[in-house]
């Protein structure tokens, strides 16, 4: 299910860019006394209470300015209230009621949508009369400080609370996101695989502004294509559409089962693929990369695919574990057996191993070589299970696992997948305290 979405708005100065970084819970948003500091949007994945949510830092809006970065900043916040699930509208306490402030209230009113009214810099709310705030007539306001925290559990818990429940996917359709860079043939590789021109193709980059779900039944399967906006370089982003694509690109790999990382073979790989490919993986998605334009790669032999696959196996070790396919969208060449790939790596992703066979598989990885001792004391790994799918996560019970080294579970992580496979699906492992009962 794809993430909803909270934004922050408020006129300049208010501290939004402080409490944006007090809930994400770093310190990701420039933060100034400069009014108009923040201009290049900010999100970030918050967590509170068993919920997650993408909280939005938006720009100080400035009513009536026509000064160029001013109306530049109006169209965000619009483009941000246009995109939220939730807003949350700051003012500033120790300044009091400001007629911006309830100019963005109508705003908010219009858009139809939930809001709350944050009271920011009440450092000790004892003495500061933020109370005034109630002839916004919006409802109750939160008092916050985002300067030393107070009140940001009590906001967060109003957040989760007022947050619109979305649907639930009751289908059993596999959710396939294709991702990748602007213009690399996204948009065509889906029409070639659904026969159709069901989505707007075009030279230009940046043609695909939202996400679009395209269903299709495949071998008595049921699949959702998402074409998505291509995700740019961070520093490439615009001030508005761009971001608010990225965004949205973002929200369909959370949304997704697995996603298609369409690379320009013509081109090569290029680091913003790398971290598009990191995005999909981190957030436990089954990932393919696809090669497109692979017609028209130069200089092709027999062994051209081996050596692009290993030069992007270097780049990026994880990738080892992708599966590679070369294709071209115009042409059609082997576009289709993504298909069966996606099916299999979907496979993958919700393959559950029993207990016993896990077991199996821990006594023979430490036969080959145990764990290393740490500070002097003995590490010892009694047993393991898995406890999660999609992707696969295994748990492994020792009694110091806080002494275990990356580089031995990089070798457990190693091991599983030599033993058990899941190709094209993250594996986690965690390592957890054997219970004394145990």
């Amino acid at each position: 299910m794809s993430l909803p979405v909270v934004a922050i708005v408020g006129r300049p100065n208010v501290g939004k860019s402080h409490l944006f970084n007090r809930l994400v819970g770093e310190a990701t948003a420039i933060v100034s006394d400069e009014a108009g500091t923040t201009r290049d949007r900010h999100f970030g994945q918050v967590e509170w209470a068993g919920a997650h949510f993408w909280l939005v830092d938006t720009g100080g809006l400035i009513e009536d300015s026509t000064i160029p970065m001013d109306v530049e900043i109006r169209k965000q916040v619009m483009q941000a209230i246009a995109e939220a699930d939730l807003m949350m509208l700051v003012v500033d306490a120790k300044v009091g009621v400001h007629p911006s402030d309830s100019r963005i209230v109508d705003l908010m009113r219009q858009a139809k949508k939930p809001f709350v009214v944050v009271a920011n810099k009440v450092d000790v709310p004892e003495s500061t009369d933020y109370y005034e705030f109630y002839r916004l007539g919006a409802g109750d306001v939160l008092p916050v400080s985002a300067q030393n925290g107070k009140g940001s559990g009590d906001l967060l818990d109003a957040l989760v609370a007022k947050i619109p429940e979305s649907p639930e996917d009751s289908s059993n359709a596999t959710r396939i996101a294709v991702i990748g860079r602007p213009n690399v043939g996204k948009s065509s590789f889906v029409n070639r695989l659904l026969g159709e021109e069901r989505l707007v193709v075009h030279d230009a980059a940046g043609t695909t502004r939202d996400s679009i779900d395209a269903p299709m039944r495949y071998k008595d399967h049921d699949l959702v294509f998402v074409d998505t906006a291509g995700l740019r370089r961070q520093s490439k982003i615009d001030e508005g559409v761009e971001f608010y694509a990225s965004l949205r690109t973002r929200r369909a790999i959370d949304s997704s089962d697995v996603c298609i990382l369409m690379i320009d073979a013509t081109e090569g790989l290029q680091n913003q693929d790398l971290k598009i490919a990191t995005v999909a993986w981190e957030a436990g998605r089954g990932l393919i990369l696809v090669l497109n334009k692979w017609d028209v790669y130069a200089d092709k032999t027999d062994k051209s695919a081996d050596k692009f696959k290993k030069d992007v196996i270097e780049k990026a070790p994880y990738l080892a574990y992708v599966p590679f396919l070369f294709t071209s969208a115009k042409t059609g060449m082997r576009v289709t057996k993504v298909l069966d790939i996606a099916l299999g790596v979907q496979e993958q992703r919700l393959r559950r191993i029993s207990t016993s066979h896990v077991n199996d598989a821990l006594q023979e990885i430490i036969a080959k070589l145990q764990p290393p001792q740490a500070a002097g004391r003995e590490v010892k790994l009694n047993y393991a299970t898995q406890v999660e799918v999609a992707p696969p996560t295994f748990a492994f019970f020792g009694n110091h696992p806080e002494l275990i080294p990356e580089h031995y579970h990089r070798y457990i992580h190693n091991q599983l997948r030599d033993k058990f496979g899941f190709l094209g699906s993250p594996v986690r492992i965690l390592m957890k305290r054997k219970s004394s009962a145990a």
